[in-house]
């Protein structure tokens, strides 16, 4: 072989092996970036190409899909009760990508994930089409539906959890929207209008928005006075004098809601009128490093996967006035719906506090389980001894106090009202809030949250007592009745 014919061979051959390494790069080391890449709509084409699984609560589909005739997309998602369900599915859209379950679940439901290679090789060889998994929930069908009817046409959310586990049982937002409008390929105008809604109705207000607490944290600084050994009997007189000043202030005087008894109240008393005097104080007196902890304890400051990701609920580092304003919920202290159902949850599980959870298993397209999730304790907020007096205050709200409405015949229930200001000198129409728990011989198997954060109810009126217990209430009773 001559000079130039070897130069063009060696030179060919360079070629051909770089076409091999480049081709081998493409199939190996990028295969996973082009196929997530938003514009290979091949991907989209075929995950839309056979069914997705559903999501399932108490064993019956809230999920499905449809043939849609079109060119490129076989099927569409669809969605049963969809604005009731939304906040817990997400949505899945052939132009929109997806969120919540249907996102981190998306290998499941559509067949791809690692876990289905055997289901997809037994359909590969039976000449049947790929199947998706199924999404397993832990929520109480019964309970949603009493959440979603009794937020009705007011803006807010529903958190609610079994404190023995950490499932959450219902997880309602309103104003909601329906996933089904927005699933198809010519959805746009659904999807803009959702957009542009002032109302902001794909907001998930359960996981996704915090607010000012309120009052609902005076659990919480009560939890962190008994804790820190500040007062050791709920019915023992504190030091709490009236007028109260916000240290570091020049006067200032923290007053409380109308003429209630709270000079030297108990710590029962002053939960069950609510007296802003004696829980700034004690959040003064204990100072911002305690509290911090506390509150951290209960899970604000964290981030909490369930497994979508609720938005950090937070207790500031402050100044002494700050810290007394947010020792009673206020100030800079924003909390998720969430959060506080974890709160309540925590009392009612005499102290320990378990992870939030709302995928129970996961499942093949042939039944066996390819996951299942297990409860795992998150924290332990406050001793048994310490959680069962706290119970105690708790209950005595409900019982006599300003927490009334929620009462359950033959059942013990404990919460805490909240009425948290907003708004540049609480220009804004307040938050109602309601925690609380029910407790049977076995146990307590419902802690719930509510707020409303809008409603046509006149400023006056709006009290957590009034527009959030009755909600929370409903939704106890639904728990209840499926335990039986």
């Amino acid at each position: 072989m001559n000079k130039p014919v070897r130069r063009i061979a060696i030179f060919c051959g360079l070629l051909v092996l770089a076409l091999m390494i480049r081709d081998n790069w493409i199939q190996f080391v990028q295969a996973d970036e082009l196929k997530t890449n938003k514009h290979n709509h091949r991907v989209d084409i075929a995950r839309y190409s056979q069914p997705r699984g559903n999501i399932i609560v108490d064993g019956d589909a809230v999920t499905g899909s449809t043939e849609t005739g079109g060119i490129d997309y076989k099927y569409k998602r669809t969605y049963k009760n969809g604005e009731m369900w939304a906040p817990v599915t997400g949505y899945s859209s052939q132009v929109f990508d997806s969120n919540q379950l249907e996102k981190l679940e998306d290998k499941v439901l559509t067949g791809d994930d690692d876990r289905l290679f055997f289901n997809r090789t037994v359909d590969m060889i039976t000449g049947k089409g790929k199947k998706g998994g199924d999404v397993i929930t832990t929520l109480n069908a019964q309970a949603q539906e009493a959440a979603f009817k009794g937020l009705g046409d007011k803006k807010g959310a529903v958190a609610a959890l079994d404190p023995r586990t950490g499932k959450i049982l219902a997880l309602a937002s309103t104003p909601s929207y329906d996933p089904s409008t927005i699933a198809g390929a010519n959805d746009s105008k659904a999807w803009t209008s959702l957009q542009n809604d002032k109302n902001q109705p794909m907001l998930n207000r359960a996981l996704k928005q915090t607010y000012p607490p309120g009052s609902t944290f005076k659990v919480v600084t009560a939890a962190a006075a008994l804790q820190n050994g500040l007062y050791s009997d709920p019915d023992v007189k504190t030091d709490s004098p009236l007028p109260w000043v916000l240290p570091d202030t020049a006067g200032v005087q923290l007053s409380n809601e109308g003429n209630i008894p709270c000079q030297n109240a108990t710590l029962r008393d002053a939960l069950k009128y609510s007296c802003n005097t004696v829980f700034g104080k004690i959040s003064a007196d204990l100072g911002n490093q305690k509290m911090m902890d506390e509150a951290q304890k209960f899970g604000f400051n964290n981030t909490i996967d369930t497994p979508v990701r609720a938005v950090k609920s937070v207790y500031p580092k402050d100044n002494r006035p700050q810290n007394a304003m947010a020792g009673i919920g206020q100030a800079s202290n924003r909390a998720t719906p969430l959060q506080m159902a974890m709160v309540a949850s925590a009392v009612a599980n005499n102290g320990k506090l378990m992870e939030p959870y709302m995928v129970d298993k996961l499942r093949a397209p042939n039944l066996n389980v390819i996951e299942q999730h297990k409860p795992k304790e998150m924290s332990q907020p406050l001793s048994a001894a310490n959680a069962q007096k706290l119970q105690s205050m708790m209950e005595t709200v409900v019982q006599n106090g300003t927490g009334t409405a929620a009462q359950i015949d033959g059942v013990k229930v404990g919460g805490k009202t909240g009425t948290a200001q907003h708004g540049v000198d609480n220009s804004g129409n307040p938050y109602a809030w309601f925690i609380s728990y029910a407790k049977t011989d076995n146990g307590s198997p419902v802690a719930v949250a509510v707020v409303i954060e809008g409603s046509d109810t006149t400023r006056d009126d709006i009290a957590g007592g009034k527009l959030a217990a009755p909600i929370a209430k409903s939704v106890m009773e639904a728990v209840l009745k499926t335990e039986k």
